[in-house]
């Protein structure tokens, strides 16, 4: 799998606060020729790097950088020009240490164990045979929180492509034909009010025997729904503003509680927001689509 231009990571963030953290900021995302001046000298800026009360940034044109304030705050910089940390510090308010737990998380999971564990984990090492890769974990992940379902798929061949939705008795609810890999499900949609499971397959139109394999795609339980909406209300208020880093640790909160559909949703926003966070895409689909 090619690497991507963006150096996207996550960054490791102490639990509290309150218990007197020796930074500031820890920088999340980074991406463009910025530079941080620690003591007297100005060097790159890393992704994962600790910033210090007393350190200043120098952001360049076109560039970004995401950071997260050691109480859990998360900020982001576009903007060219000079920033000295003591003053983006003395912003921040409110906060949630429970946001590090996420954070904490896609970093960690950015290792090369943890993806090979995630892949082995959501069957994707299995899937090399279809001619339509459907870009959606195993059964036994299927679970979605949410209303709205990203579905990407990746073909040996062009479109257009029919996209099949289907009961577990396999009567058909929808079809929809697009010359895209990607297609959006509301699952508010009257077709689906009485499914709690709906099925999905991907054919190309041109060629009726390539298609994809069947894929799941599970509301969850009203006690598993509960437990998610109660566990996301800890962290909403510090990351209700639409944004592209606020996305990227929300992908980092559903992956954790193993919605993977949701966790794509989320992914797909931060792109659409924040371009230069496109080669993201790639990063996400290791998650179940990367064969051994």
């Amino acid at each position: 799998m090619k690497k991507g231009n963006v150096l996207l990571a996550i960054g490791f963030l102490a639990s509290s606060w309150a218990f007197g953290q020796d930074y500031a900021f820890k920088v999340l995302a980074n991406k463009g020729t910025n530079e941080v001046k620690s003591g007297d000298a100005w060097m790159a800026i890393r992704t994962g790097a600790s910033l210090k009360s007393g350190d200043e940034l120098k952001i360049s044109e076109n560039a970004y950088v995401g950071l997260v304030h050691a109480s859990g705050k998360p900020i982001e910089l576009k903007q060219a020009g000079s920033y000295k940390v003591a003053d983006l510090a003395a912003k921040v308010s409110g906060g949630t240490s429970v946001l590090n737990k996420y954070t904490d998380f896609i970093l960690s999971s950015n290792s090369a164990e943890s993806k090979k564990n995630r892949l082995s984990a959501t069957g994707a090492v299995t899937r090399g045979l279809d001619d339509i890769k459907v870009f959606l974990p195993d059964n036994q992940y299927s679970g979605i929180f949410n209303n709205t379902a990203i579905i990407n798929w990746e073909a040996k061949g062009g479109g257009p492509y029919v996209v099949t939705l289907k009961n577990m008795f396999e009567d058909e609810l929808m079809k929809a034909e697009t010359p895209e890999t990607s297609v959006g499900i509301n699952l508010n949609d009257p077709k689906f009010a009485n499914e709690s499971a709906i099925l999905v397959e991907v054919k190309s139109k041109a060629d009726a025997k390539s298609k994809s394999g069947q894929h799941l795609i599970k509301k969850l339980a009203p006690a598993e729904q509960e437990r998610v909406k109660k566990a996301l209300a800890e962290i909403h208020g510090e990351i209700k503003d639409e944004n592209a880093l606020n996305n990227l640790i929300l992908a980092g909160f559903y992956e954790e509680n193993k919605l993977f559909i949701d966790a794509i949703t989320s992914y797909e926003k931060a792109i659409k927001l924040s371009p230069m966070f496109l080669h993201i895409k790639r990063h996400m689909m290791i998650f179940w689509c990367e064969t051994k």
